[in-house]
Order: structure tokens, then C-alpha cells, then sequence
């Protein structure tokens, strides 16, 4: 049975920045979607193609803290780099994604990559954060870098296109990224005129963003930009390519327990939101300059 779609909608009207490196539009939450209808996932942020200028000056987001979620960077052009307060770092080329575990808390920094920055050139990327249950959120903070060349790849038949698994499994095939409750994330790139069928549990949550192009989903139009979400009642999907198209498919068990958030603290309760600031402020997430 293919499931049903609840809603779809374009991207926001104008975006807004994160740091001076991040233009940026929030498709979750938003437009009546919340973060319980969308469990475990908490935020999007589309980074739509945008030509950065050259500069000297290296754009991004200075120190912040994070406890009690996971960030996931999926990068299609451009370069970022990284530093966090347990002395990793690195940088995440078009392809990549970097899966950062926030746990028990951390404090990170990211910012366009130098050389990127000083030759300038679009930029597309999505970060997206899934939250972690309860006993989990005071897991040890740590990365998992996947490259482009480590996810599951899967050729689909008729010159349709490309399915990069960047999580779960898609088919037989599964993806790189260890997760703490069950997620798929699937990087898919159609030709045009290139139609694949799949499956998804029905109980997930479920959601696909059209990072490009212009495609038919289950029956339903989706042009450039817009969000779909599905209901939880069927696991097909089908999908079908009007021009190249570059589709981002997530779908996750949900997480029935409480929401607390406040800025990059999600805990499950307000007293906790509360401990969160009060560490930070202490200086327990370590020290990044």
C-alpha cells in the first residue's frame, strides 16, 4: 500500500542566516509539522544553492554547545570545516555527510572551509538533528565522518539514477551511519524520466525534501524546494523524475517521550533544559577557542 501524502509544502518565503556562513531555510519544524509529528527528527535546515563571493574572511557559526541530540550534515556543494571541544575536526566535501553525536554535551564550531571561502562558489547543504531517547542522551560525544566512497550505493535499473544509503537500508543495501533508535536516510539522485519504488516502514515518520529538480511522489506533484510528509499508513513510495533531481528521503521510528528544547539543548524535561545551561555555563563541554 503506498502511503498516503499529509501535506506539501514549498520552502519559506525568505531565509535566514546561521552565523555569517549559513543561508539557510528551516523546513522543520514548521508549517504545522512539530517535532513530535516528526520524531525523532527535530530540525532541517536547507541550505539551498547559493553563490558565495570570494573572501579572506572565513564565514560560519563560532563556538556553540550542543547536549542530548545528533546533528547530520549532508553536504552537496561546497566545503565545511569543523573543530569541537574534544579536539576532533575535519571537513565535509560535496558528498559527505558528518554524523555528530552531541550525547552528553560538546561545544563545536563550524565555518566554510579556506579554501572554499577564499575562491567562493555555490554553496548546498542540509543539516538535520535527530534526537536521541532518553537513555541515550548521555552518551560520550562522537563523529562518524562518512565519506561519499563508505555509504551504501545502489544503481537503480533503466538508467533511472543513483541511491546514496546514507543510513538504514534501502533494498538490500545498507547504510554507514550506526544509529541509536531506527532512521533511514537516503540520498537519491534521479535522471529525468527516472522513476524507483521502495519501501519504508508504515510506522515511521516520514518526509522527502526536493533539494532539486521536479518530481511526482506517489501521484502527487512536488516541484523544487517543497517538503512532503507522509502519513503513517502505508510503506510504498514511488517516485518519478520530471528533470535531474536531487531528493532527500528520511524516515524514523518515533520517539514517544518528551520534548524539552531550548536552543542546542533537547532534554526531556525543563528541569533538564535547565542542568543543560547551568553545565554549559559551568564549563563541563570542555573549552574550543
Amino acid at each position: 500500500m503506498k502511503k498516503s501524502i499529509e501535506v506539501i509544502t514549498p520552502r519559506p518565503a525568505r531565509p535566514g542566516m546561521v552565523g555569517d556562513g549559513f543561508r539557510v531555510f528551516n523546513m522543520i519544524p514548521g508549517a504545522g509539522i512539530s517535532q513530535q509529528r516528526i520524531s525523532p527528527f527535530l530540525m532541517m535546515d536547507f541550505a539551498a544553492e547559493f553563490d558565495f563571493p570570494p573572501s579572506e574572511t572565513v564565514r560560519g557559526v563560532d563556538v556553540h554547545p550542543h547536549k542530548g541530540f545528533e546533528t547530520v550534515t549532508i553536504a552537496y556543494k561546497g566545503s565545511v570545516a569543523h573543530h569541537d571541544s574534544a579536539g576532533n575536526s575535519g571537513i565535509i566535501n560535496p558528498g559527505d555527510v558528518q554524523w555528530m553525536t552531541a550525547g552528553a554535551g560538546i561545544l563545536h564550531k563550524e565555518y566554510h572551509e579556506q579554501e572554499f571561502s577564499r575562491r567562493g562558489g555555490p554553496f548546498e547543504m542540509v543539516q538535520l538533528w535527530v534526537n536521541l531517547p532518553k537513555k541515550d542522551k548521555s552518551v560520550a560525544p562522537h563523529y562518524q565522518p562518512i565519506t561519499a566512497g563508505q555509504m551504501g550505493k545502489v544503481t537503480l535499473p533503466d538508467n533511472a539514477g543513483q541511491v546514496n544509503v546514507i543510513a538504514g537500508k534501502f533494498e538490500d543495501t545498507h547504510g554507514a551511519a550506526a544509529t541509536y533508535t531506527e532512521v533511514n536516510l537516503f540520498d537519491i539522485k534521479l535522471n529525468k524520466d527516472g522513476h524507483t519504488a521502495f519501501k519504508v516502514p508504515a510506522a515511521h515518520n516520514s518526509a522527502l525534501l526536493v533539494v532539486k529538480g521536479d518530481v511526482q511522489v506517489n501521484g502527487e506533484h512536488a516541484a523544487e524546494h517543497s517538503f512532503v510528509l507522509f502519513n503513517n499508513d502505508g510503506d510504498d513510495i514511488e517516485l518519478t523524475a520530471f528533470a535531474d533531481s536531487v531528493l532527500l528521503l528520511l524516515s524514523g521510528e518515533p520517539i514517544n517521550e518528551p520534548i524539552a528544547s531550548y536552543g542546542p539543548f533537547v532534554m526531556n524535561t525543563e528541569a533538564e533544559i535547565y542542568e543543560a545551561i547551568q553545565e554549559f555555563q559551568a564549563g563541563k563541554y570542555g573549552i574550543l577557542e
